[in-house]
């Protein structure tokens, strides 16, 4: 789908590493969260609350999670999964677009 419909949006954006990434929270009407962003050229390391798959409109970039010893590159029109209370490294090598869904 190319676009959420009858959601509510955080005005307030989410800016994180220096800007290097930033975000909006987007409510869903059956309660769940998600979150809209733009990860500029970059090497990042993220935190994980609850699981998450991070599902890439356009860009490209290599995934390292938490334990691995290899990183996988992925690109728009793909996704990937971390586990929750985990972490993965993240090097965008061309601006990334993307929608992250938590749980």
């Amino acid at each position: 789908m190319s676009q959420f419909d009858q959601v509510s949006v955080v005005k307030k954006g989410n800016v994180y590493f220096d800007g290097k990434c930033v975000s909006h929270t987007v409510l869903m009407a059956d309660g769940t969260r998600k979150s809209l962003g733009v990860i500029l050229p970059s090497t990042l390391n993220f935190g994980t609350g609850a699981p998450e798959m991070m599902e890439l409109l356009e860009g490209r970039c290599r995934v390292r999670l938490k334990g691995a010893d290899h990183w996988t590159e992925y690109r728009g029109g793909e996704s990937f999964s971390a586990p929750g209370d985990s972490s993965f490294d993240i090097e965008t090598l061309e601006t990334l677009h993307y929608v992250c869904h938590f749980g």
